[in-house]
């Protein structure tokens, strides 16, 4: 599983025209599922991200985690990210998981991370989405639950 996780001071999904979903502070969190995937590699990145200290602190040092900062997070489904580029000129996505088994852990992860207590809201999963994203910083690391 992996996960693109950006900093953002607000971000919104929006699909036909309609937002369906938006928050202030917090994380945007781009997932793809692999093949093979497990319960473990979902909770890995929960565990991973909801306490990366990537916030700042009062001196201005990233020290802080999302749960520090009562902070959101934006969860968009994003099966490219096992798009494999290196070979040719169109991506492989041989890598990505069918979709029933990546909405499974899809659903599975927000519905994990809701139980932390952190707002979590979502995109739709396999629409065309325009994903509004504030990245501030820019601040974004790339989590792979395969390379602990």
């Amino acid at each position: 599983m992996i996960a693109l996780v950006q900093r953002v001071s607000e971000a919104s999904v929006t699909v036909d025209d309609k937002t369906v979903s938006e928050i202030g502070k917090g994380l945007v969190v781009l997932l793809g599922v692999a093949k093979g995937d497990k319960d473990e590699d979902a909770g890995y990145l929960l565990n991973k991200i909801t306490n990366l200290r990537i916030f700042d602190d009062e001196n201005g040092k990233m020290n802080l985690s999302l749960f520090d900062i009562k902070g959101e997070m934006l969860v968009v489904s994003q099966f490219t990210l096992l798009g494999d580029c290196r070979k040719g000129r169109r991506p492989g996505f041989e890598m990505a998981a069918l979709s029933e088994e990546a909405e499974r852990f899809y659903e599975k992860f927000i519905n994990d991370v809701s139980k932390t207590g952190i707002r979590v809201k979502k995109g739709i999963f396999a629409a065309n989405m325009l994903v509004k994203i504030f990245n501030d910083g820019p601040v974004t690391f790339i989590l792979d639950s395969k390379k602990l």
